[in-house]
């Protein structure tokens, strides 16, 4: 029982079920009480005709109808008449041939009806009839504990229904509404297996997402705050030397470095926002992966030289089309290699290898630098994040690079992790393939 229909229609079915017992033991009672009145009746009915006929003989109709009203008291609220072969009253003189026509006639034996029955008593010559007109009354306050234990256990069947389906609902609903008052840790936590166990596990889902998405958002304002009031407390600084530093050139440069900072800053938020807005919103397109790699390693081979290293572009290259935004992940493998190109080590170089799989193609760059502590390396891809946080732009940057690049490649369907080369960190992306496209 899984599932809400299944669990009403089992409850309706175990309800039917006690009724129709109950039904058949209270129509086996009223036969069984039939039987054993019509059983003491017929004794009792043979002993009213001797005494009827002894009276009639003996005192004539006067006598017969005291005697029949004696009988009548005694069996409340049957009556009794005695007639002749020719179904006259002996006692009144009426034609009573009706009374022996109806007493040939079975009466339809049906529970809870109460229908007229008479039954017709010879004497041993055949000269007499005693006619009985029953009028059935059972006692129905005998069957009164039958019908109390039916209600009884109906009542508890659909009230242990109404608890099973209700309470969860309204259990449920706080939930929600709680959730919606603030408390985003509630939780329903429901072990159920049916419709109302998915949807509060749909709940409980919506609300860890939920929960985790304000969290990081929040998170991410207490950033950019941290972030912005640097670099404009050096802004206004180099503002105020502009104005009455005596070099007023170097104050000037220096305040353009500032301005230019804060412009990369803002660039990189807008970056953010844009990797994870609308889908919908991107300019899709067929494009070859390879290609573009080639294009990145160009651009970026003018950074490598002046920073000391160069780029190891792995020569066969490979054709991959995949289907996707061609800025957007240009900016997310150009971020990769630029964070790779900032932190080797002076002489190295720096690994790019592009690899095709069954349904996908991969792009790992490694370098040779310091690496990442294991227990960081998921962390790296969080915006504003920095295994120092001493450091500032002019040596690692705001940290907001691989943030970009990790929101990019996930608008794309692909994944993107980092792992220790030993020496070094390789960064991989993984994007899907387009099929039948070469």
């Amino acid at each position: 029982m899984n599932t809400v229909f299944s669990k009403i229609l089992v409850w309706c079915l175990v309800t039917l079920i006690l009724s129709m017992l109950a039904l058949t033991a209270i129509s086996y009672s009223i036969s069984v009480h039939r039987r054993n009145q019509e059983a003491g009746s017929s004794r009792l009915n043979r002993l009213f005709l001797e005494q009827a006929v002894d009276a009639y003989r003996s005192g004539g109709p006067e006598r017969l109808a005291v005697e029949l009203a004696r009988m009548d008291r005694y069996t409340s609220p049957d009556r009794h008449y005695l007639l002749d072969r020719a179904g006259i009253d002996l006692a009144t003189g009426k034609n009573r041939t009706g009374l022996l026509d109806k007493a040939h006639t079975d009466p339809p034996q049906i529970p809870f009806l109460i229908v007229p029955r008479s039954s017709v008593d010879r004497s041993s010559d055949g000269a007499y009839r005693l006619v009985v007109l029953y009028n059935d009354r059972y006692d129905f306050r005998v069957f009164v504990p039958v019908h109390a234990l039916l209600l009884i256990v109906v009542a508890v069947l659909c009230g242990t229904l109404a608890a099973n389906l209700a309470a969860p609902l309204r259990r449920l609903a706080r939930a929600v509404d709680r959730f919606g008052a603030g408390d985003l840790s509630i939780r329903v936590n429901s072990k159920r297996k049916d419709e109302i166990g998915d949807v509060s596990r749909a709940f409980d889902r919506m609300a860890e997402r939920i929960g985790t998405l304000l969290t990081a958002e929040r998170r991410l304002l207490q950033d950019i705050s941290h972030e912005l009031r640097s670099p404009l407390a050096r802004l206004s600084f180099a503002a105020e030397l502009a104005r009455t530093a005596p070099d007023r050139n170097a104050a000037i440069a220096r305040l353009n470095k500032e301005i230019a900072r804060l412009t990369d800053l803002v660039g990189g938020l807008i970056q953010v926002t844009r990797a994870e807005g609308d889908p919908t919103a991107t300019n899709s397109q067929f494009l070859r992966l390879d290609q573009l790699v080639a294009e990145i390693v160009s651009d970026c081979r003018v950074e490598a030289e002046q920073r000391n290293c160069k780029i190891a572009c792995d020569d066969s290259a490979i054709a991959a089309t995949l289907h996707g935004d061609r800025e957007v992940l240009r900016r997310a493998i150009e971020n990769v290699l630029r964070n790779a190109v900032r932190y080797t080590l002076a002489g190295s170089a720096i690994e790019v290898t592009l690899a095709r799989c069954t349904d996908t193609v991969r792009i790992a760059v490694r370098d040779h630098g310091p690496g990442v502590p294991d227990d960081a390396l998921p962390k790296i891809f969080q915006p504003f994040f920095r295994l120092d946080d001493s450091r500032d732009a002019s040596t690692g940057g705001v940290g907001l690079g691989l943030a970009i690049a990790h929101r990019a490649v996930t608008l794309h369907h692909g994944r993107l992790w980092a792992e220790n080369a030993s020496p070094g960190l390789r960064v991989c992306i993984e994007l899907p393939l387009v099929n039948n496209v070469p």
